[in-house]
C-alpha cells in the first residue's frame, strides 16, 4: 500500500497568495495514508464531493481512521481503503499580509469649521490576517485554484476609504486640529472596521494614515493664517508681505510689472505710518503735563495749549538744570545759594541776567 501514499504540501514562493487549491486543475486522487504537511503559517482544509469535511492547522497528518475520522466514514469497507478518493485540499496562508493600500482617487468634500467647504485626499496602509480559513474560502475564494493579495486588496482599500469618509465628518472639526491625531483616528478607524472584516474570516491586524492634505491653495491659506498668528497684528503682516515681494522682484527683475510696484505703493502708507510719525517727533521732548503733546525739554511753555512750564536754572558746581526753588541740586547735593541765583521775573518765571530791570522774555519789570 506503501505505492499509493502520496505527499500533499504547498510553498508559497510569491508572497502573495493568500489560498491555494491542490491539485490546481480539478479535484484529485488523494489516497488513504496520504501524508499531508502543514506549516506554522498555514492551515488546510479538505473538501469531498464540493463540502469542506475537515481542517486542521500545523503539523504532519496521515490520512487514516486515527486523525481524520469524517474523511474515514467516506471510505467503504468494499474498496479495501486503497481507493483514491476524489478530493481537494486548500491551503491557506495565516501569516500577516502588510503595506496593503487605500486612498482617494478623487479628492472628498469635507466642512472644515474654520476654512469651509474643501476637498481633502487621504492616503494611508493597512494589514490582514486570514483568522478563519473556512469562512474565508467559502466567502471569497470559492472554486479558484489560487487567490492572491490583489484580488481582494483593491476592494479592501475602497471598504476603508468609505468608512474613513463617515469617521472624518464625524471626529474632526478643522484640518488646524489634525497634527497630533493620527493615531487616535487610526484605532477609531480599525474599530469601526472590525465587523467588515470579519464578514470575510479577516482579521484588521494594522491600519494607518499616512496623509490628508488639501488643494494647494487651501494649504497656502493654513500657511497665511499660521504666519498671522506670530505677529501682533496686520501691520508687521503686510511689512512682512511687502519684503518677500520685493525679494522676489530682486531676484526676477525681468517678471516685477506694473502690478508689483501698485500692490507696494497701496501698502506703503501703512507700512510706514507708523515710522514716519515716530520719526516726526524730536528724540529730546517730553509730554506737556496739561495737554500730553511733546514739547522740548527746554521750553518755558507749551506750543499747543499755552501751558506755563516749571523754569529751571543751572547749578553753579555740576552745571546741571535746577528746579525752580531747589535748596540742593538733584545731580551732585551741591547747596544751591539762592542770592547768588539769576534774577527771576516775577510774572512769567523766566530766569534773567543779574541786574535786568525789565524781564528778557516778557519784558515786564523784575
Amino acid at each position: 500500500m506503501g505505492n499509493f501514499l502520496e505527499i500533499i504540501e504547498w510553498f508559497d514562493d510569491t508572497g502573495k497568495e493568500i489560498a491555494h487549491r491542490v491539485p490546481e486543475e480539478g479535484s484529485g486522487d488523494i489516497k488513504y495514508g496520504a501524508q499531508l504537511t502543514v506549516r506554522e503559517s498555514q492551515a488546510a482544509i479538505f473538501f469531498y464531493e464540493g463540502k469542506a469535511y475537515d481542517a486542521v492547522g500545523a503539523g504532519r497528518y496521515t490520512l487514516s481512521t486515527l486523525n481524520i475520522p469524517i474523511i474515514t466514514k467516506l471510505l467503504s469497507l468494499p474498496w479495501g481503503f486503497t481507493s483514491p478518493l476524489r478530493a481537494e485540499v486548500y491551503f491557506l496562508n495565516t501569516k500577516t499580509f502588510t503595506n496593503l493600500a487605500w486612498g482617494t482617487r478623487d479628492p472628498v468634500a469635507f466642512k472644515d469649521s474654520a476654512l469651509g467647504l474643501i476637498r481633502l485626499r487621504a492616503f494611508g496602509m493597512f494589514n490582514i490576517r486570514v483568522i478563519q480559513p473556512s469562512l474565508f474560502i467559502n466567502t471569497l475564494v470559492g472554486t479558484k485554484a489560487s487567490y492572491t493579495v490583489e484580488d481582494i486588496e483593491d476592494y479592501l482599500g475602497k471598504v476603508v476609504l468609505s468608512r474613513f469618509n463617515d469617521y472624518l465628518g464625524n471626529n474632526l472639526d478643522t484640518l488646524i486640529n489634525l497634527p497630533g491625531q493620527y493615531d487616535a483616528m487610526s484605532a477609531g478607524l480599525t474599530e469601526v472596521l472590525e465587523k467588515d472584516f470579519s464578514h470575510f474570516g479577516i482579521q484588521l491586524s494594522g491600519l494607518y494614515i499616512n496623509s490628508i492634505t488639501p488643494p494647494q491653495e487651501v494649504q497656502k491659506a493654513i500657511d497665511d493664517k499660521s504666519k498671522l498668528a506670530m505677529f501682533d497684528d496686520l501691520n508687521r503682516l503686510l511689512k512682512m508681505k511687502a519684503a518677500m515681494a520685493m525679494e522676489s522682484a530682486a531676484q526676477n527683475p525681468g517678471q516685477a510689472g506694473a502690478g508689483l510696484g501698485m500692490g507696494l505703493g497701496f501698502m506703503m502708507p501703512a507700512m510706514y505710518a507708523e515710522s514716519l510719525k515716530a520719526a516726526s517727533q524730536p528724540a529730546d521732548t517730553i509730554k506737556c503735563p496739561e495737554c500730553q503733546n511733546p514739547i522740548a525739554k527746554d521750553a518755558h511753555f507749551c506750543q499747543s495749549c499755552g501751558h506755563h512750564l516749571l523754569v529751571v536754572s543751572q547749578c553753579s558746581h555740576c552745571s546741571k538744570n535746577l528746579p525752580a526753588r531747589a535748596r540742593f541740586c538733584p545731580s551732585c547735593g551741591q547747596s544751591v545759594d539762592q542770592e547768588a541765583q539769576p534774577p527771576r521775573c516775577p510774572h512769567c518765571g523766566s530766569v534773567n541776567l543779574k541786574g535786568s530791570v525789565f524781564c528778557n522774555h516778557c519784558g515786564e519789570k523784575i
